[in-house]
């Protein structure tokens, strides 16, 4: 292709067809002298970079002296740099391999909410080995302003979980502090009285959301969690054999608990959708939420505000099966669907005070047996 020398120095161009239009366009080169080597270079066309004589001539001034890079070296350091971008795991990039290397990960939707409202904002577009003490700290704090030591607890999970799967599969660096935990009371006990109690059952009976009303009575009918509840499907009721099967359970296993005959007559007269969930969310789908509306319920029951509904409504099943006498521990566990043992030992105290008074009742009807005696005794001398 023949070169055309321009009025500067060290500029030529050559003819080219025009990109994106008619007619033809320059192509300005520069050549220059620089480290005893003879250096030529295409810096631009004519219409499409908006290149002239006189910029060519400035720019083959700034290569002489360094100030500027050849466009062969901005395409390189540019292809170096998205290389970088590709290989750099941010904890964005850790989230979504994480979930697809776990596809029946527990809990998906909740850890889900938990990542994009809490961790993203902070950490998304950062790599494990970026994120500090400090940083972690930050989180911390700021998301226990609004919420209790289990959610910090759960979305601080979260992060050391995302951190972890990072080194496991040796996917980048990660960092050398250890994310400490917040220490949660896992043994506390939300129950109701006998009062608390009628109140909510009135409540419920009154309310004009049947779907909340009756998902709150069947957490209390059956002690089902509220992850079990918003998954339950009606393939999972079994009214002929009288059982409910809990699929993906937080104890691991699927399992089933028995049917009784409140939640099956609740059930039977629950409305379906046409939704294969008894509970749909929005579109038919599974539910993830349902605080507003268990909050009315709530309030309007008069119940106290660190009450927590549906989790409270599977301790009070829980403490009335263990407080009534006729529920050993082993069935109680299996009711709950508790993985281990030692999760149904916070209810251990009120079987043995159910135990201690019916003690009470055997040593009391002992007594009413030796007194009877007495007095039987007594008046065959007076005769």
């Amino acid at each position: 292709m023949k070169r055309y020398k321009t009025n500067y120095p060290g500029v030529f161009y050559r003819e080219s067809k025009r990109l994106g239009g008619p007619g033809t366009e320059r192509i300005y080169y520069i050549v220059f002298k620089k480290d005893g080597k003879i250096h030529e270079e295409k810096v631009g066309r004519q219409f499409a970079d908006d290149m002239t004589p006189a910029r060519a001539a400035r720019i083959r001034a700034e290569r002489i002296e360094g100030k500027r890079q050849s466009r062969k070296e901005i395409r390189e350091q540019q292809k170096a740099a998205r290389l970088a971008e590709a290989s750099r795991w941010t904890f964005d990039r850790l989230w979504e391999e994480y979930k697809a290397c776990k596809p029946d990960l527990k809990g998906r939707i909740t850890d889900e909410n938990r990542y994009v409202n809490y961790i993203r904002p902070w950490f998304g577009d950062k790599t494990p080995q970026e994120v500090s003490p400090l940083d972690v700290d930050r989180l911390r704090l700021q998301t226990a302003k609004n919420h209790k030591p289990g959610t910090v607890r759960n979305v601080l999970e979260i992060l050391r979980r995302l951190i972890n799967f990072a080194a496991k599969k040796q996917l980048c660096p990660t960092p050398k502090f250890i994310i400490e935990m917040p220490k949660v009371n896992n043994l506390k006990t939300e129950d109701l009285n006998a009062e608390q109690l009628e109140a909510l059952l009135k409540a419920l009976e009154a309310d004009s959301n049947h779907q909340a009303a009756n998902l709150m009575k069947l957490a209390l009918y059956t002690g089902m969690r509220r992850g079990e509840l918003f998954r339950l499907q009606w393939q999972d009721v079994d009214f002929e054999r009288g059982f409910i099967h809990i699929r993906d359970p937080k104890g691991g296993l699927d399992q089933k608990i028995p049917l009784n005959q409140m939640a099956r007559e609740l059930l039977l007269q629950h409305p379906r959708t046409g939704s294969p969930y008894v509970f749909p969310g929005r579109g038919g789908g599974p539910r993830v939420d349902i605080s507003k509306q268990v909050g009315r319920i709530k309030r309007a029951a008069g119940l106290p505000k660190d009450f927590r509904p549906l989790h409270g409504l599977r301790h009070t099943y829980a403490s009335m099966l263990a407080s009534s006498g006729q529920v050993d521990l082993y069935t109680l566990q299996r009711l709950l669907t508790h993985k281990s043992p030692a999760m149904t030992q916070r209810y251990a105290h009120l079987r043995d005070e159910a135990l201690r008074r019916a003690s009470e009742l055997a040593g009391d009807l002992l007594g009413q047996v030796i007194n009877e005696k007495k007095r039987h005794t007594a008046n065959v001398k007076n005769l």
